[in-house]
């Protein structure tokens, strides 16, 4: 996709979408990996923060699990921030302990004590909004990991683009309008680099699995099955919501 293309359908989505979370009062902490999920929601919401006039930092959390490399991850994301002049901060937190305290897998844990940090340094820092980085692909996913664990219907609902975190905190997903290979063009027309965190190619973790494998054998019958599962998800979540409305 050329950038002029890009800017012409893509960006403008990108910026309808988001204006339903972002307001100029907001103060928004970006959980901040320095994947390209990540780098995107970033660097757009950057750009948009001139525009639109709120206040943006990120959130770069250590989950103790890769040593080296988890360190270098977290000097690419201070280097980014620095460059953006955006203010930066990192937690760290231990995954093993916390997945035995709590009688958690380590993907479990990882994202429970993530999710604690981002309520911690939301607090600290005074922020509205954490702003995380799931796309359209990563809502398919969802939907059929789900599946596969064993749901109920509000499990097809998937990722919803904003939920309540902590008091007057709120996640919203931005890039949820988006798909991966929308968010690869945004990187490359935008010249922007990042890191890549290698247990994402480990298939022993049911999420990559879902995207290595069985969501390319669905493609060959559907080439927009990613699309659609998205579609159902949102519908379910407008169907869950109007019911609770009329309570």
């Amino acid at each position: 996709m050329t950038k002029k293309s890009f800017e012409a359908s893509v960006l403008p989505r990108m910026r309808a979408f988001s204006s339903q979370f972002i307001k100029r009062a907001d103060s928004v902490l970006v959980g901040f990996s320095g994947g390209p999920d990540s780098v995107c929601l970033l660097h757009f919401l950057n750009y948009l923060s001139k525009e639109k006039h709120f206040e943006l930092a990120a959130l770069h959390v250590n989950h103790s699990l890769r040593g080296a490399d988890a360190l270098a991850d977290q000097k690419f994301c201070k280097n980014f921030c620095a460059a953006l002049d955006i203010p930066f901060f990192t937690q760290k937190i231990a995954v093993r302990p916390l997945a035995k305290k709590w009688n958690l897998s380590i993907e479990h844990a990882a994202r429970k004590g993530r999710y604690q940090a981002f309520a911690a340094v939301a607090k600290k820092w005074g922020a509205s909004k954490v702003a995380l980085g799931h796309h359209l692909d990563d809502q398919a996913e969802t939907v059929l990991l789900n599946i596969l664990r064993g749901t109920k219907a509000k499990g097809l609902c998937g990722i919803p683009a904003r939920r309540p975190l902590a008091e007057g905190v709120e996640i919203i997903r931005p890039l949820l309008c988006v798909t991966r290979a929308e968010v690869e063009a945004y990187l490359k027309n935008n010249f922007l680099s990042f890191v890549t965190d290698q247990t994402n190619s480990d298939d022993a973790y049911t999420r990559n699995w879902i995207r290595h494998r069985l969501l390319p054998l669905m493609k060959e019958k559907q080439p927009q099955i990613q699309a659609h599962l998205a579609a159902m998800a949102q519908e379910l979540q407008d169907l869950f919501e109007g019911k609770n409305a009329g309570r």
